[in-house]
């Protein structure tokens, strides 16, 4: 009986990846079976999944429920850009940096740090002892100058990035303005009420804090951490014109977040993790009502 010679399999018979139809794959995701390239494949303990099985979103045929979707180290969810909110802050400080160039210091004067000080131009006075608690916030997105926005952009990149993705967005932000704001209430706290202060310093510190913390739930190798940030404080104590409060306060306040975000206990850990941003929180409010008190 002749037989004929066994050819290869017609390439036309596989099917299109889901999100990119033309290109051709013999890979399924393991949990709702559609077609997924190379470029769409995430690594998975049992096979790949595809990116929005993998993101726990339910656009799938089988995405899986809630309690065994992909979490970050921290139990947030995982987004398909670990960068986003870390390029969003950048933005919005970039942003505000050029509108301090174009209108100048009646912009910045505004909502800069300052506790409590006679302002010539408005003739009055004006500060965070006078109700303006808002420039707590708003000072952690103004800079100084061309030098100052750029350490802080670059120390935000390098170390937001990596953080961002530890914990998920929301736990990120969290950790970021609850730093710069105990960075903030500790100046107002401490510095002379008419010294202006300004940055991301206090929050990029926060951020030290914090990874800090994920190098040691991750068991790695602590030195270059703590070379890093001691350079930094050196930094902070010998150069003028640093608020070396908002460093101190942003770096005690991450280190907090940061270590409980990391180190909760998996069955209360949102309990744990918000409540230690409550707590720095708190503190921030008492600082402030500490120092309202004493210079009204």
């Amino acid at each position: 009986m002749d037989h004929a010679a066994a050819g290869p399999p017609d390439a036309r018979s596989l099917p299109g990846c889901y999100r990119h139809p033309d290109r051709e794959t013999g890979i399924r995701c393991t949990r709702c079976e559609r077609p997924i390239c190379p470029d769409c494949m995430v690594n998975a303990s049992v096979g790949f999944h595809c990116p929005d099985c993998a993101a726990g979103r339910t656009g799938g045929r089988g995405a899986a429920p809630a309690a065994s979707r992909p979490r970050t180290l921290a139990g947030g969810a995982i987004a398909d850009d670990p960068r986003l909110v870390t390029k969003v802050l950048i933005g919005v400080n970039l942003a505000l940096f050029l509108v301090q160039l174009s209108v100048g210091d009646r912009f910045t004067n505004h909502l800069e740090m300052i506790g409590r000080a006679y302002v010539p131009l408005l003739g009055s006075v004006e500060g965070v002892a006078e109700g303006q608690w808002y420039r707590l916030l708003t000072a952690m997105f103004l800079h100084g100058s061309y030098m100052h926005i750029l350490f802080n952009m670059l120390s935000l990149w390098w170390l937001g990035g990596p953080l961002e993705g530890a914990l998920g967005r929301v736990r990120y932000l969290a950790l970021y303005f609850c730093s710069g704001l105990a960075g903030s209430a500790l100046t107002y706290l401490i510095a002379e009420p008419n010294q202006p202060s300004l940055g991301a310093s206090g929050a990029i510190f926060g951020l030290f804090g914090a990874t800090a913390a994920l190098v040691r739930r991750l068991n790695a190798d602590m030195r270059p951490v703590v070379i890093l940030l001691v350079i930094n404080l050196v930094f902070t104590f010998t150069w003028a014109n640093i608020a070396w409060q908002a460093h101190v306060g942003g770096l005690v306040g991450g280190a907090v977040i940061g270590y409980a975000m990391l180190h909760a206990p998996r069955e209360r850990r949102a309990l744990v993790q918000y409540g230690a941003c409550a707590l720095v929180l708190v503190a921030v409010v008492a600082l402030t009502l500490v120092r309202t008190a004493q210079l009204t």
